[in-house]
């Protein structure tokens, strides 16, 4: 035998065949294993990513809920027999003066409490019995002495740098002269000083409960002397006691308040006679009174534990101002004895008998801290620093706490971002965002309601726009288009998804929105006809004699309706001027303001509607597309040969089956909606409003970050808030989103078997 003959039973070699199969399977296995390892990768990185930016941003906004901080610095000893008639502070909280009623300005450096300088006001013989604020930015302050003069003064500080430190040297100006200007016969019992434009506003009581007001002008010679100028005077018996005078830094209003608990607003006119707006009851004995920042809200502290806040404000139906009572704050326990306000924030600080502080923002309603200082002794006085990071606290005893004070974002709260406010200057609660404005005075509003709403409500009107259009062009071109006109049609519509939204926002601000509001019937007429029109043609169409209908290839019948869309469209807006002048007076704007009340806005939700529905459409047809043309077509012809109809399969068979992929495309839109931010930023008028009127503007979450973010101060509030506003976008669409697939998942299940 040889060799080479096999033996019987032994497995026969693989096959050259066999071991290229063998191969084949392996590398397969291994591109299969390597595409599902690098898809897991990229889920995994995608989830990671999400989390970092969920972080991140969680980050920036965590800083605006942390607490304030109050902690003892120093104390300054008395160095009179009785406490300080008035305290301040220079703008870095290192130097502080104290006011005394021998006209004494004593100066102390507030990080070790030593002694600094002491001056002398040139009082004369007299004393000083009261000291008013004219302008606290300015360092800027009126003496009421016992003569029955005033003497404006500032105090100065100047800084050096010997041998590379810096050094305060404290003085005194006086801007109008060092003489005191002649005001009453007697000392003010109770002094309000302000300063505007160059006339120097005096109002002052006297011992028989009589206002007085004096007014001077500064005066220019030739040779560029300044004088003070008497300008008038008068004076009035007001009907409450005056034991308290407030004037705004404007002129325009004087508080005057009774210890009893009443409250009069006066409005001023120079100094002719002032007219009585009203007189309201505070609810308790009045103890103390201070403007908030901005001096347009008075706080009013009374012997009950209850600070409550006023300003000017009309009533409903009415075209007067009066007091109104906007909000109240309680401390928790003691005698209020102080109250003092931050110059530019809403913040307030209440001291009590106990020797405990309170912090108050007004405007967010919210008490932000409360702490004691050391030995618990009644606070007679408070003062906080220009930058509001020092607070002076004056004891009983004169001796002087000095206070650090850490509160960065004291402006926020639930019911600020999200609840209806009483602003400043407004006669109402609303829903407002405004975080800047021309004049250091402003009470940031920062109401995230009006964006909320502002984003659902655009991508409401788009969705609205965008759906019928999209998924009903997406079934006729999957059921009922030619294959030949879908491979035009489908390219042509995915195509439109590249174009960019500026192009779109562009278009819509600088042309569609004329256009609309040039030809606002048209519009409407060609939104409501051309819906009904297209069926009738359809209608129209089968009822055609067979050799016209059967001229037209099969699935080419959309091809017809082209030419019968421009003709309907041009039909609406030539008859849209004689149905306006008919039924609208001429002017369908004019007539919804009259008869409805709708204000109509050129940018309005109509024209974002319509643009950023045509940027969502191309995202929705597409997904819906491919869903309902992915639908197994065994399914459809098990169907039409069980005796269905093709509108019967398409309702009951096809639709159900696609339908996750179709809720997918209209939550992807909606998602798309939802984030855009071009063509809201340059197709509406940008407006924080609340409501959803189909003709009036908005502003979207997004918009407004990528709007304000580069102006904002790096980890201001307005900056926090900011990306606060971005994490709500993001909660919002992680919400949607995961709504659904949660829905979608429930769909596949559903339709699983079919």
């Amino acid at each position: 035998m040889s060799d080479s003959t096999a033996v019987a039973g032994a497995p026969s070699p693989p096959s050259k065949s066999m071991v290229v199969d063998s191969h084949f399977v392996r590398w397969r296995h291994f591109k299969d294993k390597a595409a599902r390892n690098l898809v897991g990768i990229g889920g995994v990185a995608v989830l990671v990513a999400l989390t970092l930016i969920f972080v991140y941003l969680l980050s920036e906004v965590v800083p605006l809920f942390s607490s304030a901080h109050i902690q003892s610095r120093t104390e300054i000893a008395n160095t009179g027999a009785t406490p300080a008639l008035f305290l301040s502070s220079e703008e870095q909280g290192e130097i502080g003066v104290r006011s005394l009623a021998d006209g004494s300005l004593v100066f102390s450096n507030l990080l070790n409490g030593e002694l600094r300088k002491q001056l002398q006001l040139p009082v004369g013989a007299g004393t000083v019995t009261a000291v008013a604020e004219i302008n606290a930015d300015q360092a800027f302050y009126a003496a009421g002495l016992s003569n029955g003069t005033v003497l404006p003064y500032k105090t100065t500080y100047t800084v050096s740098y010997p041998d590379d430190k810096r050094f305060i040297e404290p003085d005194i100006a006086y801007p109008y002269g060092d003489k005191p200007l002649p005001f009453m016969a007697e000392a003010p019992r109770a002094l309000a000083v302000r300063d505007e434009r160059g006339t120097l506003l005096l109002a002052g009581v006297d011992g028989a409960g009589a206002v007085h007001l004096k007014a001077f002008e500064v005066q220019t010679s030739l040779l560029g002397e300044s004088s003070m100028q008497e300008t008038g005077a008068t004076a009035f018996t007001p009907p409450i006691r005056p034991d308290f005078l407030r004037m705004d830094p404007l002129q325009s209003w004087l508080y005057v308040g009774d210890t009893s608990g009443r409250l009069a607003l006066y409005a001023l006119k120079g100094t002719g006679e002032p007219r009585l707006v009203d007189t309201q009851d505070v609810g308790g004995r009045l103890i103390a009174a201070t403007f908030l920042g901005g001096g347009i809200s008075m706080m009013v502290a009374d012997d009950r534990g209850v600070i409550s806040q006023w300003f000017p404000a009309r009533k409903p139906g009415e075209k007067s101002r009066s007091l109104a009572r906007v909000r109240e704050f309680r401390i928790s326990g003691g005698r209020i004895t102080a109250i003092a306000a931050e110059p530019h924030r809403r913040v307030f600080a209440v001291a009590d008998d106990r020797g405990r502080i309170t912090l108050f923002h007004a405007t967010a309603h919210r008490r932000i801290l409360e702490t004691g200082i050391a030995g618990a002794a009644p606070i007679h006085s408070l003062a906080f620093n220009p930058r509001a990071h020092t607070l002076l606290a004056q004891l009983q005893d004169g001796r002087v706490q000095v206070l650090e004070v850490e509160n960065e974002h004291p402006e926020v709260s639930w019911s600020s971002l999200w609840g209806k406010v009483w602003y400043e200057s407004h006669d109402e609660s609303k829903y407002l965002w405004q975080s800047s404005a021309a004049n250091a005075d402003f009470e940031p509003k920062f109401s995230l309601t009006p964006l909320t709403l502002g984003t659902l409500k655009g991508a409401f009107y788009a969705m609205v726009f965008a759906v019928p259009i999209a998924i009903l062009g997406a079934i006729f071109t999957a059921n009922f288009m030619s294959p030949a006109m879908r491979q035009i049609v489908k390219p042509t519509v995915e195509i439109m998804q590249a174009l960019p939204t500026v192009i779109l926002g562009f278009l819509a601000g600088l042309w569609l929105a004329p256009f609309v509001e040039s030809n606002l019937p048209g519009v409407f007429l060609v939104l409501l006809l051309l819906p009904l029109s297209m069926p009738l043609f359809g209608y129209a169409w089968m009822r055609m004699p067979n050799h016209i209908r059967l001229r037209v290839p099969s699935g080419w019948e959309a091809a017809l309706l082209i030419p019968f869309i421009l003709v309907v469209t041009w039909l609406c807006f030539a008859v849209a001027g004689p149905i306006e002048n008919l039924f609208f007076g001429g002017n369908m704007q004019a007539w919804l303001d009259r008869g409805f009340g709708i204000g109509y806005e050129q940018r309005n939700c109509l024209v974002v509607g319509i643009a950023m529905g045509i940027a969502v459409i191309p995202s929705i047809f597409s997904i819906t597309e491919d869903a309902i043309f992915s639908v197994p077509k065994q399914l459809s012809l098990g169907s039409l040969a069980l005796g269905a109809t093709q509108w019967q399969t398409l309702m009951g068979v096809v639709l159900p089956t696609a339908s996750p992929g179709i809720f997918s495309a209209v939550m992807i839109g909606l998602g798309r909606a939802v984030g855009e931010t071009m063509i809201v930023l340059m197709a509406t008028g940008n407006t924080p409003v609340t409501d959803f009127s189909l003709f009036s503007g908005m502003r979207t979450l997004s918009a407004n970050v990528a709007v304000e973010m580069p102006e904002s101060e790096v980890g201001s509030t307005h900056f926090r808030i900011l990306f606060l506003a971005g994490l709500v976008l993001f909660v919002l669409t992680f919400f949607f989103n995961t709504l659904a697939e949660v829905v979608r998942q429930r769909l596949r299940e559903k339709y699983s078997n079919l």
